[in-house]
């Protein structure tokens, strides 16, 4: 029970910390999307490590963030250390993706960060080879494998790129730490 709730404790504190940086970015006219990722310019290549703390809106956010939450406690499963691997993995790969082939855009968002964990939850249960992991993996796949859809273009100012590399540092934080 004490792991649990320091898990909880931590995740209440993302949701606080997102939702604080929301209600910052609200009422300064959304000033702060400037923190995005702005493909192939070098001065925004840093920001992928800010972009996916930042939205478009509260309902931006909404959509994300419960998915976020479920997906990180499901990975923090796995270990904190190796939940700290996971998603600076998927930091990584998923804004470097964007930023190498990202359409002209500034993008933000924590959906990227989403499909990292969800790729990394299809995949590293059965990387694991360890019992309850893969019933992680057989639920994720079952409850949220329409999600996949999500990795295609769909509309012009949803960042489907965020989500296909996000998606596939996942996949490659599966192989790499899912063990």
């Amino acid at each position: 029970m004490p792991l649990l709730k320091t898990q909880l404790r931590f995740l209440a504190s993302v949701a606080a910390i997102l939702i604080a940086i929301e209600i910052v970015n609200l009422l300064t006219g959304n000033s702060l999307n400037r923190f995005g990722v702005i493909p192939r310019s070098w001065h925004y290549i840093g920001q992928i490590f800010t972009a996916p703390f930042l939205h478009g809106s509260p309902t931006h956010l909404a959509a994300n963030l419960m998915p976020l939450l479920l997906f990180m406690w499901l990975t923090l499963q796995w270990g904190q250390k190796r939940f700290f691997y996971i998603t600076l993995s998927i930091f990584v790969i998923g804004g470097l993706g964007v930023w190498l082939f990202g359409r002209s855009a500034i993008h933000i968002g924590a959906s990227g960060m989403v499909y990292g964990y969800f790729g990394f939850l299809l995949l590293g249960g059965f990387r694991s080879k360890k019992i309850p992991y893969m019933i992680i993996s057989v639920l994720v796949a079952i409850l949220y494998g329409g999600m996949l859809i999500g990795v295609l273009p769909s509309r012009g100012f949803v960042s489907f790129e965020y989500h296909l590399f996000g998606f596939i540092g996942g996949l490659i934080a599966a192989w790499a730490w899912g063990k």
